[in-house]
């Protein structure tokens, strides 16, 4: 009981991306940069989205949630990384840990998901062109959005449950600028087993089932372009994907970059710098993406832009 209590108020030391001093002010204001470009860009998206009529449809519907989510996402990890810059303290505490783990987890799989929703939106306005308000009615995005709210909420809990029974060395140093799930219970000074088990089943769940539904959808839509003769129509059909498709490599080639660089390199410095690609710079990437590639947005954010400005 004692050890138990021991562990539960212990804390732990995140060492961050360097150990070098001289590098911690460049850090510090590129993270925060990154960071704020990151919220404005995703707020901006989502304030288009919400007061543009002509982008209330369910793929904008879509991509203001997964603006929320990465503005949620950065959001765990960066601002605690530059208090501790700021602060020059590397401690977390272990609830404080935890619930990092515990968000991170969440909003990593909700962006999972839905990529996934937002590809079969688009098979749907490709494949089924006229059943397309039918199908993807109001009623079936908001049960998307919500049921995979639901399936991450409990994996994650009981991720947490299972790390609860954990205990670990007092002083126990964690090679990265956050919690990562998988490192802590590397960390564990006790049987791990159980953990291991779990988290081996979920994310291969987690991960094959988003992945064969994303390749699914695609593979219907390659198929029903093909089936158009018009190269211009195969190029307007295709654009409304485009932007997708982009966000999509984005998220896997840079999670397949963490995962490869976890379980290849012993290096931990090539491990953070992977994850840095997959929780900050994707999150801040995407708006551009979208906005950039997609016209309807762009029209969204100049008749918002020049609704404030003149407002103002």
């Amino acid at each position: 009981m004692e050890s138990e209590n021991q562990t539960k108020f212990s804390q732990f030391f995140l060492l961050g991306l360097s150990q070098n001093p001289e590098l911690q002010s460049l850090f510090f204001g590129l993270f925060l940069a990154m960071y704020l470009v990151t919220v404005l860009g995703n707020v901006l998206i989502i304030l288009a989205i919400s007061s543009d009529p002509h982008l209330h449809t369910p793929m904008y519907f879509f991509l203001s949630n997964l603006s929320l989510v990465d503005i949620c996402f950065i959001t765990t990890t960066v601002p605690k990384m530059l208090v501790n810059i700021q602060t020059r303290s590397k401690g977390i505490s272990y609830m404080g840990c935890l619930t990092q783990v515990y968000f991170f987890m969440i909003f990593a799989g909700l962006d999972n998901f839905l990529l996934t929703v937002m590809a079969y939106d688009r098979f749907v306005a490709i494949c089924h062109p006229l059943h397309y308000t039918v199908i993807m009615n109001p009623r079936l995005c908001g049960f998307s959005v919500l049921i995979s709210w639901v399936i991450i909420f409990w994996v994650s809990l009981l991720h947490i449950l299972l790390m609860n029974r954990l205990h670990f060395c007092i002083g126990t140093e964690i090679p990265h600028f956050f919690c990562d799930l998988a490192l802590m219970i590397k960390l564990a000074c006790s049987d791990t087993l159980l953990n291991n088990i779990f988290l081996y089943i979920a994310t291969a769940l987690l991960s094959m089932f988003p992945f064969t539904g994303i390749l699914f959808s695609y593979s219907k839509i390659v198929s029903s372009l093909l089936k158009i003769s018009s190269a211009r129509g195969k190029y307007k059909a295709f654009s409304t994907c485009g932007s997708h498709v982009s966000v999509v490599s984005l998220y896997y080639g840079t999670s397949l970059g963490v995962y490869l660089s976890s379980a290849v390199t012993l290096s931990s410095q090539e491990s953070a710098i992977a994850s840095v690609m997959f929780t900050v710079v994707t999150p801040m990437l995407n708006p551009f993406i979208y906005s950039l590639r997609n016209k309807d947005v762009q029209r969204g954010l100049a008749r918002f832009l020049s609704r404030a400005f003149a407002c103002a």
